[in-house]
């Protein structure tokens, strides 16, 4: 079953309007609707004095409307008395000024008191709101690592850190060893000694910034785990989290371990203004639409994280207001992001939000609503969505898809790009931005793909892409059938980031050494004899394997054999679609060369197309309206 809904915010409505807006929503075709993720101070307007009849009249209010609720625990907005209480419960950004109150997200992830409170919240609303029959789901915090907030730099953390130190090393000379600490004289006689590393003279040890990001995405995982287990003890609804677009600070496939679905918040025009490198052609062609591959992406990688199983939380409805610029969709085009996240296969399309607020710090961010109550373009375009879901639905039955899917695998490690944001040996190189053009060149030639953990089963997939993984100890290369293509950079260095010994990638059926590497600046790209060119990283090899493509002066650039590959530079993306056709051909893989702005999914026995560009686009017997979007069987 597929369906839409709505977040909603009761205590910032008049009480009248409840009951009116219920109605709305229900009439629109919604079926979802989410509140209380930031009541935290009307639930608790002072420490121990708590006030339910509020959120007890709004549950009941929107559930006699037949509309599900996803209850939200308020911990992403601590009240002010907390700070009160808890005068060192705020972070600490990398130079050392301590984050205020006066927004959300003001909280330390290692501080124990506020951990304790956290809890003791959920508790008390898992007690209350667990076996309401209104409550179908709920909602741990909201969008971990928005606004810088996982990196601290607390007196808390720093406690915190020296313990996870000693838990995972055991012994100060295995830590010292592992980090290189003879370098620079670094070495520490004890756990306590060992500080963050923030404010040194110069970069410190890549081993020690390493070790502090697994640390603090570990504590991401802790915390939002007690709220689990909690929630778990009250409730039977599955649990949710919200995760943001290009937020890698923390393991979402671990925090997903805990959870029973994944969401993120889809905010496509902000996302290209905000979050996207790209030419400014390319962001002036898209400027309304958002790019063609960025939402999908995050699809395919939650519907993983959610072990088949996703959401979107929050579905941009209009203007938001907090990218650089923030134009108005096109028309067409919140109907195409919903029918989009639903081709690659979520549950439930929320919208953000249905009231535009007309104070504080996002009223200038649309909702389905405009403040005046009066209906904005996006709800037009939702009940329209509404109308064609239930139509396909009563056609057609779309069970979940399950996380293995498609033919082709990503692999997708946030450890490497923590590797690579410290030590990245280039301007240029981003790990994220690397895995995403590769995703993006699957996506020109019509391929649907699955975005997977480096320690994934990958038995059932034809394609392998394996671009940037730090180490490849976690990959079951005994699982792979399919064709492989490992790098750049990929099993070059140690889980401590050391350049490996013997020199990498260290494939099992492949003699190839990375013996150099170089990252160059964009004057400096390196053309292909296929076509395209390698740009910004290049590496040097000594092999003995087959050559499959080159640069025009010779340099080998894929090497392997018998189906297994590897990468030593970073193509653009004419160099991308070469290697990537010729792995396809091998892999049995048909192709399609998708039109500029045009994307292909298959699902269930449905192929949707989608027509990002401003302007209709025929394409194989098929005319596509701008913003346009079709479906057949």
């Amino acid at each position: 079953m597929r369906d839409l809904g709505v977040c909603y915010y009761p205590e910032q409505w008049d009480k009248v309007l409840w009951k009116q807006d219920a109605e709305r929503m229900a009439e629109a075709g919604l079926s979802w609707v989410r509140i209380g993720e930031f009541s935290w101070s009307r639930l608790e307007p002072e420490a121990g004095n708590l006030h339910w009849d509020w959120l007890d009249d709004a549950i009941e209010c929107l559930g006699s409307a037949g509309l599900k609720i996803i209850l939200g625990t308020p911990t992403a907005t601590p009240p002010r008395w907390m700070l009160d209480k808890y005068p060192d419960m705020l972070a600490v950004d990398e130079q050392g000024n301590k984050r205020k109150f006066g927004s959300r997200r003001h909280y330390c992830f290692s501080h124990e008191g506020y951990r304790d409170e956290s809890k003791r919240i959920a508790d008390l609303m898992g007690r209350r709101y667990g076996t309401n029959p209104h409550i179908a789901a709920w909602q741990i915090d909201n969008e971990y690592g928005c606004h810088d907030t996982i990196l601290s730099y607390s007196d808390a953390a720093r406690k915190a850190f020296q313990i996870w130190l000693k838990q995972r090393y055991i012994h100060i000379e295995a830590l010292n060893e592992a980090w290189g600490n003879v370098f620079w004289s670094m070495d520490y006689e004890e756990f306590g000694q060992i500080d963050l590393p923030n404010l040194t003279v110069t970069e410190p040890n890549p081993a020690h910034c390493l070790a502090f990001r697994r640390f603090s995405s570990d504590q991401v995982v802790s915390y939002n785990q007690a709220q689990a287990q909690i929630l778990r003890r009250h409730s039977q609804a599955p649990l949710i989290h919200n995760y943001m677009g290009r937020i890698t600070e923390f393991d979402h496939y671990a925090v997903g371990k805990d959870l029973d679905i994944a969401s993120w918040d889809s905010y496509p025009i902000g996302f290209l203004s905000d979050r996207l490198e790209a030419e400014p052609e390319h962001k002036k062609r898209f400027l309304r639409q958002g790019d063609p591959d960025f939402q999908a992406f995050h699809h395919d990688l939650y519907r993983t994280v959610g072990k088949g199983r996703w959401w979107v939380m929050e579905q941009q409805p209009g203007p938001v207001n907090w990218a650089p610029y923030n134009p108005a969709p096109l028309p067409g085009m919140v109907r195409l992001w919903s029918w989009e996240a639903f081709a690659h296969g979520a549950q439930t399309v929320c919208y953000f939000r249905w009231r535009q607020a007309p104070f504080a710090q996002e009223q200038m961010h649309s909702g389905l609503l405009r403040p005046d109550g009066e209906a904005a373009q996006g709800l037009y375009e939702a009940c329209q969505v509404a109308k064609e879901l239930d139509d396909l639905q009563k056609k057609q039955s779309l069970a979940p898809i399950q996380a293995q899917k498609n033919k082709v695998a990503l692999l997708f490690d946030y450890v490497s790009q923590w590797a690579w944001d410290i030590q990245p040996q280039g301007a240029d190189f981003d790990y994220f931005r690397l895995t995403f053009e590769a995703y993006k060149a699957l996506r020109q030639l019509g391929l649907s793909i699955d975005i997977v953990p480096p320690d994934a089963d990958l038995s059932d997939y034809a394609l392998i892409l394996a671009p940037g993984l730090l180490t490849l100890d976690d990959v079951k290369h005994e699982t792979i059938k399919g064709t492989s293509l490992y790098g750049p950079r990929s099993g070059l260095k140690t889980k401590d980031l050391s350049i490996a010994l013997p020199l990498g990638p260290n494939l099992a059926d492949l003699e190839c050494k990375v013996v150099m590497s170089e990252s160059l600046p964009s004057s400096a790209d390196q053309e292909l004899s296929v076509g395209g060119a390698i740009t910004g990283w290049l590496e040097h090899l000594e092999t003995d394997a087959p050559v499959h493509i080159a640069t025009k002066e010779g340099h080998p650039i894929m090497v392997g054999k018998e189906g297994q590959y590897y990468l030593a530079g970073w193509p653009d993306e004419q160099g991308w679609q070469a290697i990537l056709s010729e792995l396809c051909q091998q892999a049995g893989l048909a192709v399609t060369a998708m039109p500029q702005g045009v994307r292909q999914c298959q699902n269930q026995g449905l192929r949707f197309l989608f027509n990002y560009n401003d302007h209709p686009v025929s394409f194989d017997g098929i005319t596509l309206p701008a913003a346009g979007v079709h479906w057949q069987s």
